[in-house]
């Protein structure tokens, strides 16, 4: 069967009828991981099942959606930071820790959620060239910042060292954070600690 929504919602009451469908299964996948089901979910969010089946024909085809939101959600918040920081021109420690601290804020909340999705969401087809141009933009921002405040003066040596921070910050946030329990800014200076390590010559 096909991870794909059934439809779109078109009307707002349509869309928010799958807001609250997407909320609920967040809730109920963070609290109960993949042994979640739809009805579980469609009582969580006060729909029938038919209501839910209307637009997600099983629970991977949420998870997947989830997974979409939370890409879109992090692609415009970190563009607006990204290009606050472009503005602004701090010092590459600043640079980070804001960065970082975005990246961390993303994920903090419901951390078995965010693990089920890096590791079970697969993205179909049409998702996968959203996914790798914003990966793209991830390391080419980071490259910009590592050249502009002279942590890495080639900028080919810059496009690979950003690529390398990008995805290992990345399995951290998904595969070590979820793990732990500790404070917002005790992540973000886990994360600081490591692309520090990672720059040392």
């Amino acid at each position: 069967m096909s991870d794909a929504p059934r439809k779109k919602p078109r009307q707002r009451r349509s869309r928010e009828t799958v807001e609250v469908v997407l909320e609920a299964a967040a809730q109920v996948f963070d609290r109960e991981g993949l042994a979640a089901t739809t009805n579980r979910i469609a009582e969580r969010a006060g729909v029938s099942i038919g209501s839910l089946y209307q637009y997600f024909p099983n629970k991977h085809a949420l998870l997947n959606a989830l997974a979409q939101r939370h890409v879109q959600t992090a692609s415009a918040r970190l563009d607006a930071v990204f290009t606050e920081l472009r503005h602004e021109t701090p010092e590459f420690d600043q640079t980070l820790r804001s960065i970082l601290a975005v990246v961390v804020d993303l994920h903090h909340d419901r951390p078995a959620l965010h693990r089920l999705m890096h590791r079970v969401a697969v993205p179909r087809d049409d998702q996968l060239a959203v996914l790798q141009e914003f990966e793209d933009r991830l390391a080419g921002e980071v490259a910009f910042h590592l050249v502009r405040c002279g942590r890495v003066r080639d900028p080919d040596d810059a496009s690979a060292t950003a690529r390398t921070v990008v995805h290992a910050v990345d399995a951290h946030l998904h595969r070590v954070l979820p793990h732990r329990e500790v404070t917002r800014e005790a992540a973000v200076g886990d994360l600081v600690d490591l692309v520090e390590r990672l720059l040392r010559p």
